[in-house]
């Protein structure tokens, strides 16, 4: 297995780094603005460093929002719903002008047609020149009612495509506003909705089981080498939980070191076999510098089991998971328990664990 790169070890302040580059652009002090900066000088978002490097010299606070809005949804929810409410309210508008003016062009026309037929009812004043008259104007009037028309239609399919672009934007807010940001996996609000999902039917009950992952020592690991480092250490054991599950696996990041799957179709024994196999790949990845060749000894997660059925909700299910967790914590951390195994074990000291 290829060595995890990890950056280099500096003994930089990487707050006081933020500060002082916020200043040095003329921004703002607010905790919005600090969140992007630590993130982008951080490194640990690539395409949001690069947004952040595109800035001009003097960025708006406009553009810094905007920044936010596309990277941290979480945070910016109300606005982008707000500015996804005036956009639809604005086109739904324009939509109904449109409307109005195709309904007075067909009125104006239905009128030219009364009078047309008012005008033929009466033979006896008809006269060549009348009827040439009479086909001119229809013909005029005629051909005037479908280029509208043929200009609504083609107005009315650009607002459908604008309509269609914020409902597209919408939807990729729901999905930012579910992912985790620094490890791109699901994030605890997402994870809450699909444990509920499972007691929603026999079927999910039946054919669930949720697994717990927790980094053992990792408040050391940040303690002792920096949140920059840290925060790397979560990417690349996200991607390892990511690449070594079936694709319908939900992963997801549900707290700062602790991780959940949601496997579904298997049995128990098959299910720790899965939870065996994420333990063994962590312990046996390197974490190294890819910069400097330091080595950043091994890192182990502990992990705990539970089948949906042997829980009476989403709430039991999660708290016997972490209860099998805890007692993987307890039993010498790097290993898998099944919830099963611990049943009647565990005493009310395990509600006082407090993970590391």
């Amino acid at each position: 297995m290829q060595p995890a790169a990890i950056p280099t070890d500096r003994n930089t302040d990487i707050a006081s780094t933020v500060v002082g580059t916020m200043r040095q652009l003329g921004v703002l002090g607010l905790p919005r603005n600090y969140e992007i900066f630590y993130e982008a000088l951080t490194g640990s978002n690539h395409e949001l460093s690069l947004a952040v490097v595109s800035l001009s010299n003097r960025p708006t606070q406009e553009d810094l929002d905007g920044i936010g809005r596309a990277f941290f949804p979480q945070h910016h929810g109300p606005a982008i719903v707000e500015h996804a409410r005036e956009m639809v309210a604005n086109e739904l508008e324009d939509i109904a002008a449109l409307l109005r003016s195709e309904r007075s062009h067909i009125e104006k026309y239905g009128r030219i047609l009364d009078e047309t037929s008012t005008g033929l009812s009466n033979r006896s004043l008809l006269s060549q020149e009348i009827l040439q008259k009479i086909a001119g104007a229809m013909s005029a009037a005629t051909s005037s009612t479908i280029d509208h028309g043929r200009q609504v239609a083609s107005t009315l399919s650009e607002k459908t495509a604008e309509l269609e672009s914020v409902k597209s934007k919408l939807e990729e807010y729901k999905r930012l506003a579910d992912t985790d940001p620094l490890t791109q996996l699901w994030n605890r609000r997402a994870f809450d909705k699909e444990i509920t999902r499972i007691y929603n039917s026999d079927r999910g009950i039946l054919f669930n089981a949720l697994i717990l992952a927790d980094i053992d020592h990792f408040k050391d690991i940040n303690d002792r080498y920096g949140h920059p480092v840290g925060d790397r250490f979560l990417q690349i054991i996200a991607e390892i939980f990511q690449s070594s599950v079936r694709s319908d696996t939900f992963v997801a990041r549900t707290g700062g070191e602790e991780f959940a799957f949601i496997v579904e179709g298997a049995s128990e024994e098959a299910t720790c076999e899965i939870a065996e196999r994420i333990r063994a790949l962590i312990e046996q990845t390197p974490f190294t510098s890819s910069q400097t060749g330091m080595n950043y000894g091994t890192v182990t997660v502990s992990l705990g089991i539970c089948m949906a059925s042997e829980a009476e909700n989403p709430e039991d299910l999660y708290a016997k998971a972490d209860r099998a967790l805890y007692r993987s914590k307890v039993g010498g951390r790097n290993r898998v328990t099944k919830h099963s195994a611990t049943a009647g074990r565990a005493g009310k000291g395990w509600l006082l664990y407090k993970k590391d």
